[in-house]
């Protein structure tokens, strides 16, 4: 591979310092949206609603699902983009404003990297990162570019912002505890034998800064997430959202002891993540001691503070205080319902699906990073969160986290699984 996608040269590198591109508010911001199977696909149908906007490019490794979303780009009566496999080469298009970013888990810190060097603002699906060490990095990056980089956390932009207004208003008091729930039917996903890559599929892509492995369906489109390899469990997947709104909430950063205990019930399957798991935070700042509970629960479930949104799925943040409770639902991105006293009288209520991505066009037009409503900085506080769990997990103990030195303190086991060997040449350095 050319070390030049790696290691831009100085015309790449003052691209990236400019602030920008755009000569007027009014001026076609051009896109391009990278990882499109999934959750890419409502990245292009977010961007080609908006007025001038242009979906300039698109990134996928797999060329079947390509060229599906290329065409799918003209059925919206829009000019066919460019296709690409490979974002660096991508990268080089300096006609690019901003690259969305919609790939596994795996890949999101090394790819923020690589267009904020490209001087390309950048949208990115949450987690933002596959461990704690990246969880720097990315911020980092952004900071060193001088980029704007959107974090995918959705409620940010939805009613759940007036919802922690009126927490910080005290409308249910002295708020001690919020409670994350991630209760989501989730099948068996089975075993799948070792196979040839499919046609059309640059593997090598893929896997990225991971170890390689031969090909199984169990390890490719969406399952990916279950396998440490690629993913963060379900907690990093849906639960993210919740963690998120949890501690925005709450008004706190980084918690000073995290316990996670669960497993893998029920299937016998590929599965290496746990799909039941109970995690407890503990937040000292400023000598306001609160707590935060997190649920991820895989099968059957019973429904809580009114999140159900159907028989089989339970998703939802709830913060608890002393004049009542107030319950933000995952599946507006933040409708939400407060209940107040003794007699948990219907209090404020209020539903709003926000945008996430026009934020983003948003504050790439304005060139100000106070317009992101969900600022990298956040999400990556909140993506600690998860990958502290993760490690309380995995370690079989609690961790007594120390913000100030970015570690827990006395453990070095859990320390060293901050930071994952990576597969060269696809590495994340160390910027910070």
């Amino acid at each position: 591979m050319n070390r030049r996608h790696f290691l831009l040269g100085s015309a790449a590198a003052a691209t990236a310092m400019r602030p920008s591109m755009l000569a007027s508010p009014n001026d076609t911001v051009r896109v391009a949206c990278v990882g499109v199977r999934s959750q890419g696909r409502e990245h292009l149908h977010r961007y080609g609603k908006m007025k001038n906007v242009e979906i300039a490019a698109i990134c996928d490794i797999d060329d079947t699902v390509l060229n599906a979303r290329l065409d799918e780009v003209e059925k919206m009566g829009r000019k066919r983009p460019a296709g690409y496999s490979d974002l660096r080469k991508l990268l080089e298009d300096n006609s690019i404003d901003a690259i969305s970013i919609a790939t596994p888990n795996h890949n999101h810190t090394m790819q923020v990297i690589w267009g904020c060097q490209a001087g390309k603002h950048v949208y990115v699906e949450k987690p933002c990162s596959h461990d704690m060490f990246e969880a720097r990095q990315i911020v980092a990056a952004a900071k060193k570019y001088d980029r704007l980089v959107q974090h995918g956390t959705n409620s940010r932009s939805g009613a759940a912002r007036d919802a922690v207004k009126h927490i910080r208003k005290g409308l249910i008091g002295d708020v001690y505890m919020a409670r994350g729930l991630c209760f989501k039917w989730r099948d068996t996903i089975g075993h799948k034998p070792v196979e040839p890559v499919p046609p059309g599929v640059h593997y090598d892509l893929w896997l990225g800064p991971a170890p390689l492995h031969e090909f199984t369906r169990n390890r490719f489109h969406y399952n990916w997430h279950w396998f440490w390899d690629y993913g963060n469990g379900d907690l990093g997947n849906q639960g993210i959202h919740q963690i998120d709104v949890c501690r925005w909430g709450l008004g706190v950063t980084y918690p000073t002891k995290v316990s996670a205990t669960g497993g893998h019930f029920m299937f016998d399957d590929d599965q290496e993540t746990p799909n039941t798991l109970l995690v407890s935070y503990e937040f000292n700042e400023g000598g306001r001691k609160v707590m935060m509970e997190f649920e991820v629960r895989h099968w059957i479930t019973n429904k809580e503070a009114g999140l159900a949104q159907d028989d089989s799925n339970c998703v939802g943040a709830t913060f608890y205080g002393s004049k009542g409770y107030l319950a933000i639902d995952a599946e507006d991105f933040g409708k939400y319902h407060t209940y107040l006293g003794r007699k948990q009288e219907p209090g404020p209520s209020g539903d709003f699906m926000g945008d996430n991505w026009a934020n983003f066009i948003a504050a790439v037009r304005s060139g100000k990073h106070s317009d992101l409503n969900a600022p990298i900085e956040e999400g990556a506080i909140s993506t600690t969160l998860v990958h502290l769990a993760n490690i309380s997990y995995r370690v079989g103990r609690t961790l007594n986290f120390d913000a100030a030195t970015y570690s827990c303190t006395g453990d070095e086991e859990a320390n060293k699984m901050f930071r994952r060997e990576y597969r060269e040449p696809f590495v994340v350095r160390d910027t910070v």
